[in-house]
């Protein structure tokens, strides 16, 4: 496995982030961890978390997520792979907001995928983590070519000197919690139940477009956001938050080509209702809530009939926005 040299970083909230197995140090556990991606950081991610930085209260231990950069899936299966919730400086930023006491990021590379289970929990796990118990859901796999499920974690810890806390999928409104579940819900466009499962708005991080001829000042109340390699809510028109240095605004976003101009131009447009001159660039960030799903995106007959629904999408924006209150 490649450790490099050390470069350990912090999360927002100073949380120690440990970007190889060469940067924790030596004598760093008893520890009570959890692993996984933690794509969206959801509610059942929560459970777990949690659950790990009480008993390490308890037990003066401290309290260790441990995830991969890239996706395991991005490795190894990357023109299948599912574009993410959560782009790694968010996901270790949500993680921060937990509670916990560190991240490992293990790089996951062709060493890390040919580790045997064995070896991955005794390495990591028993030796440079010094875990003394560890949680995980119920359909928990790891090691070469996912060769392991919880029994041969249980076993493997039983052996090594560490516990195993196995949790049950998080249930909300009778759907079960899952990264695969809100992908599939964002990509369908469904933000209001996707809301439900991460216990927060979809939330879309990056900064203005370039080449708009802004300056230091947004002036007029349209924002298009900057080309975005994670995961998008479906084409259509979202009720939507908009926060931009220091403020957060109301907004109707457009999602999609725009056919009705002409060529298709693929573009994620936002229109802010209670707009206000703000200081701003092109690299100023920008984080955008979807809220709720207008409808799909049409090509209208006219411009005058899309301006027609437009009016019409803003109204029940405002309308969503004064009921929220």
């Amino acid at each position: 496995m490649s450790d490099g040299p050390p470069r350990m970083m912090h999360c927002t909230s100073s949380t120690p982030v440990f970007r190889s197995l060469a940067e924790i140090p030596p004598g760093f556990g008893a520890s009570v961890a959890a692993i996984g991606n933690f794509d969206g950081v959801h509610l059942g991610h929560r459970q777990i978390l949690s659950a790990i930085v009480q008993e390490a209260r308890n037990s003066s231990a401290r309290a260790v997520a441990i995830t991969f950069e890239p996706h395991p899936e991005h490795y190894l299966r990357p023109l299948k792979a599912p574009r993410l919730l959560t782009p790694l400086a968010e996901r270790l930023r949500l993680l921060s907001e937990t509670g916990i006491d560190a991240v490992a990021v293990l790089p996951f590379d062709a060493a890390l995928a040919a580790l045997p289970a064995r070896a991955f929990a005794r390495t990591i796990l028993a030796d440079a983590l010094g875990v003394r118990s560890l949680h995980e859901g119920h359909n928990f796999r790891f090691g070469r070519n996912a060769e392991a499920g919880v029994p041969q974690l249980r076993q493997l810890g039983a052996e090594m000197g560490f516990a195993v806390h196995v949790h049950d999928a998080v249930r909300v409104r009778g759907l079960e919690v899952s990264s695969s579940t809100i992908r599939a819900m964002v990509a369908a466009g469904d933000v209001r139940r996707a809301r439900w499962m991460l216990g927060r708005p979809f939330t879309v991080l990056s900064t203005q477009a370039r080449g708009r001829g802004i300056g230091t000042r947004l002036l007029v109340p349209t924002v298009n956001l900057a080309a975005y390699v994670g995961l998008l809510p479906a084409f259509g028109v979202y009720v939507t938050r908009l926060k931009v240095a220091g403020r957060a605004f109301q907004a109707v976003t457009n999602v999609g080509n725009r056919p009705t101009f002409g060529e298709a131009s693929f573009a994620v447009e936002s229109h802010i209702l209670d707009f206000e001159p703000v200081e701003m660039d092109e690299q100023t960030p920008v984080e955008l809530e979807f809220l709720l799903r207008l409808r799909g995106e049409i090509e209208w007959p006219t411009p005058e009939a899309l301006k027609t629904q437009i009016f019409k999408d803003v109204a029940k924006a405002q309308r969503y926005f004064r009921l929220v209150r």
